[in-house]
């Protein structure tokens, strides 16, 4: 569990400071890592961790777009606190997960992993790893599965982390272009693989 935690809270770090993803996040102040890591941990290990905590959240609503309100109090809730985020430009309130953000997303989470120290440790864990985090990225965008692997191996380069950051922690590459243009980043066998997270 400490090991996850390390990851996850390394993940938020980044995940903070990003040009992208931190307009979902309305508060820096909610322990997003901690919360995190038992969700992954009751996810791999059948605990009820994440079950527990949840039940012991505060019920009062936060303050979304537009005046609304709302309680967060699971993984959907926290969804839609997300799309409705007071940090979010006007014109994108409300609107779900792209495939680009989702990228972000997983890019982030990698690096983080592979800072975590977790890769050393158990480096047989890391393949089964990646293939859950394509799993459940399928809830934010249907297409995003097939960007895993190269997310992954994106948090490899350490040019691709100094340009990243070089450009105000904003993934230039990825935000903003289209299915097409994202397809042609990656192996086209990985495009149209369509067995892949779930073969062994």
């Amino acid at each position: 569990m400490a090991d996850l935690e390390k990851m996850t809270q390394l993940f938020y770090e980044k995940a903070f400071l990003d040009e992208t993803l931190d307009k979902f996040i309305r508060s820096h102040d909610d322990p997003h890592g901690t919360r995190f890591a038992r969700w992954i941990h009751q996810k791999l290990s059948g605990s009820t961790v994440w079950d527990q905590d949840r039940r012991e959240r505060n019920s009062d609503p936060v303050a979304l777009a537009g005046g609304h309100r709302h309680v967060v109090h699971d993984r959907s809730s926290a969804h839609v606190a997300a799309w409705y985020s007071p940090k979010r430009p006007s014109h994108h309130v409300g609107r779900h997960f792209q495939l680009d953000e989702s990228r972000v997303w997983m890019r982030l989470h990698f690096w983080a992993l592979r800072e975590s120290g977790i890769m050393t440790k158990s480096p047989s864990f890391v393949d089964y790893y990646i293939r859950f985090i394509a799993h459940f990225v399928r809830v934010y965008e249907n297409s995003a599965p097939a960007y895993a692997r190269d997310s992954f191996r994106w948090s490899a380069n350490r040019e691709n982390i100094e340009t990243y950051v070089a450009n105000g922690r904003k993934m230039v590459d990825v935000i903003g272009i289209s299915q097409t243009q994202a397809e042609m980043q990656i192996p086209q066998s990985e495009v149209h693989d369509m067995v892949w997270p779930y073969n062994q």
